[in-house]
């Protein structure tokens, strides 16, 4: 498949970074919902055939390690589920069973992320994917998801992680800084994390590599 007109919607600019050793149409969202519906829109007015949701994801599934990539077959939206393209899904890798939660906001918690699991039937949780399943199904574009997990569903996120990033989806140092020192306590779980992403990113480049 040719790849060159195919949007590409990552939340960071790290996500950003990996992407583009194999693709050239992509688009930021910030880590936000409502960001990744902009990157989206601005995609499709790029001339965008088709879009993928790019980047890492919290895990849902306990069975889903760090570093863990998945192919989901359906991202489940506040419309309902929508199924990714087997044509498009199939260029990234063979789908799984799994399903991917189109979150509105990042699942902090352990606890959260067990409730989701439960409740939904999803294997992992991003903030990007479901509004890229929505504008795709709003402009008949075939769309697809490919994730790394970086948080296992065990996990708490310490508060340097959820007060990070900036409104581009960069880590902010100060920001970070600021947290440690305010909660010293959340080094470990930081370090942990940031091991963890470290993973997740390797086994997208990894996938990048030899899949497409």
């Amino acid at each position: 498949m040719d790849f060159s007109r195919i949007g590409i919607v990552v939340g960071l600019t790290a996500e950003a970074k990996i992407a583009q050793r194999r693709f050239s149409m992509i688009e930021t969202g910030g880590g936000t919902s409502a960001g990744a519906e902009a990157a989206a829109r601005r995609l499709i007015d790029r001339g965008a055939r088709g879009l993928i949701s790019f980047g890492l994801a919290g895990g849902l599934d306990p069975a889903l390690r760090p570093g863990t990539v998945i192919v989901p077959e359906a991202v489940l939206t506040h419309a309902g589920a929508v199924p990714v393209s087997a044509e498009l899904a199939r260029c990234l890798a063979q789908t799984s069973s799994h399903r991917l939660l189109g979150g509105d906001r990042v699942v902090a918690s352990a606890s959260q992320k067990q409730t989701l699991w439960l409740t939904s039937g999803c294997s992992a949780v991003d903030l990007e994917s479901g509004p890229v399943a929505l504008a795709a199904v709003a402009h008949r574009l075939p769309f697809a998801v490919l994730r790394a997990i970086c948080d296992p569903a065990e996990r708490d996120l310490p508060p340097a992680a959820l007060s990070a990033l900036n409104d581009r989806g960069a880590i902010g140092l100060m920001r970070v800084i600021a947290s440690v020192i305010a909660h010293p306590g959340q080094i470990p779980p930081l370090l942990s994390l940031a091991r963890d992403a470290t993973a997740a990113r390797q086994a997208l480049i990894g996938r990048l590599a030899t899949q497409l």
